[in-house]
């Protein structure tokens, strides 16, 4: 009975010693890496640091960053740039208000009084003449191509009328130089009176027609020539001979206060 306790002794401590050099001496495979562990959380803010000291210019070479952190001196204004394109044109605004009215004028001049301004003197003339080679036709003012004097337009060589603009006394004289008879009339508006002067002229030579008459005429009132039938003979009229009529007239003395 202790013979065969202490075989079984001896057999364990062999099995043991052979399990013990087994796990010396043999190696096993090599196992997987493990997965990566999650993010850790954020760490705690830090402190706040101290002030830095203020910019100061220095010599020398600086480092650029150090400098595009630096504010410099403001510049002078550089010149003007260029005039741009011309923009387009705006809508037109409403109207304005009203101005306050402004100061009266100075009076006026009444020219109908027979009271001329000081730039228009108590002068008043005229010299037209009419170079038309027809006859006048009968009972029609006399017309004129033209003017050798026209004191301020007193006389329309287009209608033949002189308006007085100073009244006064004037002095009208006319010379008809022609191959023919002529008549012509001297007339002043709202006057039944007209001087009619003739020439009969029968030898069919140049002669010379002339009539003259001094008028009182007040502002506005006109005169003209006008050509008179009378003994005229179809030939005379038809006549197409070369003919010149002078028509002059002129201011001799106002009447103005």
């Amino acid at each position: 009975m202790g013979a065969f306790y202490g075989f079984a002794v001896l057999v364990a401590v062999a099995s043991l010693l052979s399990a013990v050099d087994c796990n010396v001496n043999c190696k096993g495979t090599d196992g997987h890496p493990g997965e990566a562990g999650s993010a850790g959380r954020d760490g705690l803010a830090g402190m706040k640091g101290q002030k830095g000291e203020p910019a100061v210019s220095v010599d020398g070479p600086v480092d650029p960053s150090v400098l595009h952190r630096l504010k410099g001196d403001r510049g002078s204004p550089g010149p003007p740039g260029p005039i741009g394109p011309k923009g387009y044109r705006g809508e037109v605004g409403a109207s304005g208000k009203d101005g306050p009215p402004g100061p009266p004028g100075p009076p006026g001049k009444n020219i109908d009084s027979g009271k001329l301004s000081s730039n228009q003197q108590a002068h008043s003339a005229f010299s037209v003449i009419r170079t038309s080679n027809t006859y006048p036709a009968f009972g029609q003012k006399v017309t004129f191509q033209t003017a050798v004097v026209n004191k301020y337009d007193d006389f329309n060589i287009v209608t033949g009328i002189f308006t007085c603009r100073v009244p006064g006394f004037y002095y009208f004289t006319f010379h008809a130089v022609a191959k023919v008879s002529m008549c012509l009339s001297l007339v002043r508006k709202d006057e039944e009176e007209r001087q009619v002067f003739c020439d009969e002229n029968t030898r069919n030579q140049e002669h010379v027609l002339s009539g003259g008459v001094v008028l009182e005429l007040i502002v506005g009132q006109e005169v003209w020539l006008e050509s008179v039938r009378n003994s005229l003979t179809e030939s005379a009229v038809r006549n197409t001979a070369e003919k010149q009529i002078f028509f002059n007239g002129f201011l001799i003395f106002s009447n103005q206060e």
